[in-house]
């Protein structure tokens, strides 16, 4: 059974929205210009099998109702939905509570491991939404999931 003309129409915008990410990279910029701080830390992750790589670095403040993350920013190369995923990743979690971070992590991590039964709310992911049908494609989940580990690792350790 093939595609229906409207989910053709969809994965046509969603993949559009991933380039566009890959080509942008919001967040992305060298590290040597973003000096470690106070209540920053770092992240290097690997995909030994395509050998895409990701350093995030996060800044975690204290906010009025906890901490948040201020900042995040990043260096790395890869392929178009490492480099869109951390690109949206980035977009997605500046100035968000650490708390709600933690959940939207979750959830993404929920979603790539669905082999595509779960899709991400716009609502709630943005763009990072158009990343939902990379879960039926488990060699690419790894590519997809780096930003999101190395955001994860680097803000337990902020």
């Amino acid at each position: 059974m093939s595609a229906s003309p409207g989910s053709r129409g969809l994965d046509a915008l969603y993949q559009e929205i991933v380039l566009d990410h890959a080509k942008r990279r919001v967040g992305f910029t060298s590290l040597a210009d973003h000096p470690e701080q106070d209540g920053a830390a770092t992240s290097h992750q690997r995909n030994p099998v395509c050998g895409d790589e990701i350093t995030l670095r996060a800044v975690v403040a204290d906010g009025p109702e906890g901490p948040v993350v201020e900042d995040v920013v990043w260096e790395g190369a890869g392929c178009s939905i490492s480099q869109s995923s951390a690109s949206m990743l980035t977009e997605l979690v500046r100035g968000v509570p650490v708390e709600q971070t933690d959940r939207l992590v979750a959830g993404f991590r929920e979603a790539m491991r669905s082999r595509g039964a779960l899709a991400l709310d716009e609502e709630e992911y943005g763009d990072a939404a158009a990343l939902s049908g990379v879960s039926k494609f488990t060699a690419r989940v790894k590519c997809a999931m780096l930003a999101w580990v190395a955001l994860e690792d680097a803000v337990r350790r902020a």
